[in-house]
């Protein structure tokens, strides 16, 4: 088949329920880079939280923070920080309404909160430690990705008040605070500028509401068993649980290997 440009979430697509990369999904993705196909990561990660799979795979191409700060063979070729008039913002907002912030730049994850329950528990399902506590950092840094700690109630009335930022649900406890016009689909969109590849030549894997606009916008794409319900219905077919090596499964269906 001709050559594909192939873009893989990471948890609940890459990874499985354990927060590990099964085999089978290692040698399907080996065996479609032995056959001439690109492979990126599209990820609400951030680049340092990015190093163990970039690792295990031999890569060096990723869509970090919903399409923040993309990196094509190493090289930046995108990034959009929050602007920082529009972070102190909300840091004042949600000062006053108790809720607690974590701040991404490509480099460090830091927070004013010394040890938040809501924070912990976020960092816990991803198997990673707490932020820095440094609540000056996000001053003189750019601010590619925040995590607002709110619930549903309160998101609304963010999304509202801040109309120039997109929040997406990621925890029960936790939103992903990013440019309103930036998503993954945006991530692929750079990688179209700096490649040869078409949009036609794109295939997105993903099960997650961050994977949305990516599903969409591919010219094939794929949801996960285990996905959400809207992440289905935007992909061009569903593929087994994670945990049932669903990944694997669409790559070989897809011709991929």
């Amino acid at each position: 088949m001709d050559k594909k440009i192939l873009f893989f979430d990471i948890d609940g697509t890459l990874y499985n329920s354990e927060k590990k990369l099964p085999s089978a999904t290692y040698e399907a993705i080996k065996k479609a880079e032995e056959n001439g196909h690109e492979v990126v990561i599209a990820t609400g990660r951030s680049p340092f939280f990015l190093k163990p799979v970039l690792e295990e795979l031999g890569l060096d191409s990723f869509i970090s923070f919903n399409g923040q700060y993309v990196v094509y063979k190493g090289k930046v070729i995108s990034e959009r920080p929050i602007p920082m008039e529009i972070v102190e913002k909300l840091v004042v907002q949600a000062e006053e309404e108790n809720n607690p912030v974590v701040f991404l730049d490509d480099v460090r994850m830091t927070s004013a909160a010394k040890d938040d329950v809501k924070v912990r528990t976020s960092m816990d399902s991803l198997f990673y430690p707490m932020p820095e506590v440094d609540g000056e950092y996000y001053k003189q840094s750019n601010t590619y990705q925040i995590l607002l700690y709110v619930d549903e109630h309160g998101e609304e009335r963010y999304a509202n008040l801040f109309p120039e930022l997109k929040l997406i649900r990621w925890h029960e406890f936790s939103v992903d605070v990013i440019n309103k016009d930036v998503s993954k689909a945006y991530g692929i969109q750079q990688f179209l500028k700096h490649t040869a590849f078409e949009i036609e030549d794109a295939i997105a894997f993903g099960d997650g509401l961050n994977d949305v606009e990516m599903l969409q916008a591919a010219g094939t794409s794929v949801a996960m068993g285990n996905g959400h319900p809207k992440a289905k219905e935007a992909a061009t077919f569903v593929t087994d649980h994670v945990d049932d090596d669903g990944l694997s499964k669409a790559m070989k269906k897809l011709g991929l290997w």
